[in-house]
């Protein structure tokens, strides 16, 4: 399919062809769903911890004797029923990672790209250059595009100056090629790639 290639002063500077098999494919949301779970699952830290009954600092020794005294019967004070006891099925640190194939990985960042292409959010620029490291230019640039929540892809080094305008907009997202992947892809409204963005892509997932 052909797609038209602006800059960001939404001035049309040439077309290009983008590859069927990449951003083409009918979207599927079970897909992109297993996708988004994974890439979540694997940043959690699992640090979240509850003190088990064995941890609490308190005597292991009965309570009070068995028999006599017209109450429940109990030994130790580091149960779950007491103030101060332990947790029961309480959270442990762990590793919430899981494993994903990596076809299906691979079909999910075609999906999420295809998905943008197929709402009209897809935008292909020639180059992330030109603002001179200045917000307030971009941020003017953007506002006249009508871009509130972005995703910027470009090559293999972002543009320095750019990367720093794009720093402090709220909504604004600047990522290498090599980093795109389909969480930040879905969570912006529209997904701008460079022309080396686009061929990189096109020859990582074809």
């Amino acid at each position: 399919m052909e797609l038209s290639i602006k800059n960001l002063d939404n001035a049309e500077v040439g077309t290009i062809d983008l590859a069927d098999e990449v951003f083409g494919l009918p979207v599927r949301a079970d897909i992109l769903a297993r996708v988004v779970n994974w890439q979540l699952a694997k940043r959690r830290a699992g640090t979240h911890k509850a003190k088990e009954r064995h941890e609490i600092a308190r005597t292991g020794g009965k309570m009070y004797r068995q028999k006599g005294t017209g109450r429940a019967r109990h030994s130790s004070s580091r149960v779950v029923q007491f103030r101060g006891g332990g947790v029961v099925h309480g959270p442990r640190v762990r590793d919430h990672g899981h494993e994903l194939p990596k076809k299906v990985r691979r079909l999910g960042l075609k999906t999420a790209l295809s998905s943008k292409q197929v709402a009209g959010k897809l935008v292909v620029i020639d180059s992330l250059d030109g603002t001179a490291g200045k917000t307030a230019e971009l941020a003017k640039r953007l506002g006249g595009l009508g871009w509130s929540s972005v995703l910027f892809i470009g090559g293999t080094e972002v543009d320095v100056a750019f990367k720093r305008a794009a720093a402090n907009l709220i909504g604004v997202d600047v990522l290498p090629q090599q980093g795109a992947n389909v969480y930040d892809i879905l969570r912006r409204d529209v997904l701008v790639l460079t022309r080396d963005a686009v061929q990189h892509l096109e020859a990582r997932l074809k």
